[in-house]
């Protein structure tokens, strides 16, 4: 979520935002153009125009295979912009036992003290 509020550069925010508007629309638009392609084809095999049938069986076959190549593409590379954004993003507090062998002036210099934590920290 804190990546979602913050994917980091303006330009990332855009395309990420631009690539769910494309997949909500492409979506069903592929899926109607392909069902209608099909029954399409369906239809000139009844009538016996088998050549516009395989056309139509072909151009559903590349629609769908430049959508799920389309989606493939976009998927890895806001993944990819996840990781990056992930390795650059930690916070991590290490929080350790107080022991009755430390001294008191020594548990502060080692952060043993209570310490005020903010919501965004992973405590390990």
């Amino acid at each position: 979520l804190q990546w979602l509020r913050n994917p980091g550069p303006h330009h990332e925010r855009r395309t990420l935002f631009g690539d769910m508007v494309c997949f909500l629309f492409i979506t069903p638009l592929a899926t109607v153009s392909g069902w209608l392609c099909l029954r399409g084809a369906v239809d000139h095999l009844h009538f016996s125009s088998r050549l516009e049938a395989v056309g139509l069986i072909a151009l559903t076959v590349a629609l769908f295979t430049i959508y799920l190549f389309w989606t493939l593409v976009s998927f890895r590379y806001h993944c990819r912009l996840y990781n990056e954004w992930r390795q650059t993003n930690q916070r991590v507090i290490l929080l350790a036992p107080k022991s009755a062998h430390i001294p008191h002036n020594q548990q502060s210099v080692l952060g043993l003290q209570p310490l005020k934590r903010n919501s965004k920290e992973t405590i390990v």
